[in-house]
């Protein structure tokens, strides 16, 4: 029985369960590195928080590899962005950047995440991309999954017994590779929120306010055209839909409905 305790980087006033259970979250998105979740779902975080929902963020590794930044300001960083954002809770699995390898203690960590937050929608990486963490994310969670909800993998958290739970449904969100997508989410009132999150990353994406004379490395996230690239992207996902801004996601399990009338 795995007695893992995760690095609990942000916690709003209304998340202060420390039961092993938590408090059911309406949507937790899991992530490979701090930053990706704000740059890829930004705009749908924000949006659900408006709405009322309560949402997760789990990040895998603490970017420790990464050309520009440190662990310690990409965790400053963090906390700041979850504020932004909102959401009511934020850990980090302290798994090794660049190695994120299928072992037991790696899937169990996920599963620890899964028991306590017990989230209706679970969103993570998808299973190709540019950067190979991502896909390793993807094929760890889904393996994490399935594992959540079997009554013989046991997990602690704060000293008591978790409960086996597997989230309702789970969807791929897009990185840096175009993927089909399946859903695309309307962004147009929170893309601010979204750009405001990844600015909070002020070691990791160009902001206005960067000194000219920056010393450290140019990365392909670093420069002014991505944040472009991100604008334009949302755009052309919200032309697919009609609206302004959108994010797409890709369905894992197929997704039924129980009446065309929920389309009108």
């Amino acid at each position: 029985m795995t007695h893992f305790v995760p690095d609990i980087q942000y916690r709003s006033d209304d998340s202060s369960s420390q039961s092993s259970y938590g408090q059911t979250f309406d949507a937790l998105w899991i992530a490979a590195h701090p930053d990706d979740a704000e740059l890829t779902c930004g705009g749908s975080i924000a949006a659900m928080v408006q709405e009322g929902k309560r949402v997760a963020i789990v990040d895998c590794t603490r970017g420790e590899l990464g050309s520009r930044g440190t662990p310690e300001t990409r965790r400053e960083e963090a906390i700041a962005a979850s504020k932004v954002l909102g959401i009511g809770e934020r850990w980090n699995l302290g798994i090794p950047d660049g190695d994120v390898t299928i072992t037991p203690d790696h899937i169990q960590r996920i599963v620890v995440a899964l028991r306590y937050f017990r989230p209706t929608l679970l969103l993570f990486p998808p299973n190709f991309d540019r950067h190979i963490d991502h896909e390793d994310v993807h094929r760890l969670v889904r393996k994490a999954h399935f594992a959540s909800g079997l009554r013989k993998i046991e997990t602690m958290f704060h000293g008591e017994a978790q409960a086996p739970f597997r989230p309702k449904r789970m969807f791929a969100y897009m990185q840096t590779y175009t993927i089909p997508a399946d859903l695309y989410i309307d962004t147009s009132t929170t893309f601010e929120y979204k750009l405001r999150a990844m600015r909070a990353y002020s070691t990791q994406f160009h902001t206005e306010q960067k000194h000219i004379d920056d010393q450290e490395p140019q990365t392909f996230i670093s420069r002014p055209e991505f944040v472009e690239f991100i604008e334009a992207r949302a755009r052309y996902f919200g032309e697919r839909v009609g609206v302004k801004y959108a994010e797409a996601y890709q369905t894992i399990e197929p997704l039924g409905l129980s009446s065309l009338s929920l389309l009108l």
